[in-house]
């Protein structure tokens, strides 16, 4: 799950990236309206935590012009506790929720959670494929109701392929999905992850199916 964070104010900012990638997230972070413009032009993020007060270009812009482009990306804004006027226009140009500075880490981490679900078309925290079930609050994946031990890197690898079970993921969507800016992992280092995914989830009806050359696909082995 990767998240883009537009915010100016670097010590925010800084504690923001530490919560989330605490949490298990992949985040990058720009701080003007034109990086953000910029980096949602050109890369596939789950979740937009959007300042509205950005240099260079406000969000205000920044949403607009995303969802022009047919962006459908989850958008949480943070705004001024006074803004009120901004709020209901970034609201009634897209955006999903807002929270007013000064704000909780913990709400925002709930807040983050339920607009990612939202974006996957589900209300519900747990993601489901045969005897495998993934805890989107916890971060913790079961198996007939048995906790696996996974690696982070492994674990959101995981929840990459359960968001689109049955269907083809490329090992480029995945570097493009699990890594932030900067962060050297090559489809090498995927295929290695991949074997030991396999190792961890293959117990039962459930399978990563490679497709060569192409990518994997989450699979139920029919019985």
């Amino acid at each position: 799950m990767r998240i883009l964070i537009a915010e100016d104010d670097q010590v925010l900012a800084d504690g923001l990236l530490r919560s989330l990638r605490a949490a298990g997230y992949a985040v990058d972070q720009v701080a003007s309206g034109t990086e953000a413009d910029a980096a949602l032009a050109s890369h596939e993020f789950d979740l937009l935590i959007l300042d509205l007060g950005l240099p260079k270009m406000n969000g205000l812009d920044v949403l607009k012009r995303m969802r022009a482009r047919g962006n459908t990306c989850p958008v949480l804004i943070l705004t001024a506790a006074d803004s009120v006027d901004q709020r209901v226009r970034g609201l009634d140009l897209g955006a999903d929720d807002y929270m007013a500075k000064p704000f909780s880490l913990q709400e925002l981490e709930a807040r983050v959670r339920a607009l990612t679900r939202r974006g996957l078309g589900t209300a519900s925290a747990l993601i489901k494929h045969g005897p495998l079930s993934f805890d989107a609050t916890g971060r913790v994946v079961y198996f007939d109701d048995k906790m696996i031990e996974l690696s982070a890197r492994e674990l959101s690898l995981l929840e990459v392929l359960l968001q689109r079970a049955g269907r083809l993921v490329s090992k480029d969507q995945l570097v493009e999905r699990l890594c932030e800016w900067g962060e050297e992992v090559s489809t090498n280092a995927i295929e290695v992850y991949i074997h030991r995914l396999r190792k961890k989830i293959e117990q039962g009806p459930v399978r990563i199916a490679t497709v060569r050359g192409l990518g994997y696909c989450l699979e139920k082995i029919p019985g």
